[in-house]
C-alpha cells in the first residue's frame, strides 16, 4: 500500500517566490521545512514536487497536502476533518 501524507497544517504557506528560481515542496507532510522538502520523505514512497516560479511575488503553498493545483493551496484544507 503506497504512503499517504500526513497533513502539516490545514492552511497555505505564504510565500514570496523568486522568478526562475526551483522550489521542492514536501508532498509526505513530514518536513520540519514546511512548506519545503528536508529529506524527511525518504522513509516514504513519496518524493517532493519541484515547482518553478514563472514570477516574482507571494504564492500560498499547500499546507494539508491534498490540493488538486499541488503544490498550491486550492482550498481542500477547508474541506479536512
Amino acid at each position: 500500500m503506497p504512503d499517504r501524507p500526513i497533513i502539516a497544517q490545514k492552511a497555505p504557506y505564504p510565500v514570496e517566490v523568486e522568478a526562475g528560481k526551483a522550489y521542492f515542496w514536501c508532498v509526505c507532510g513530514r518536513s520540519a521545512r514546511q512548506p519545503f522538502c528536508d529529506g524527511s520523505h525518504k522513509q516514504t514512497d513519496l518524493s517532493p514536487l519541484k515547482w518553478e516560479a514563472a514570477e516574482t511575488k507571494r504564492v500560498f503553498f499547500c499546507g494539508c497536502k491534498h490540493s488538486a493545483n499541488a503544490p498550491l493551496c486550492d482550498g481542500s484544507h477547508k474541506s479536512l476533518t
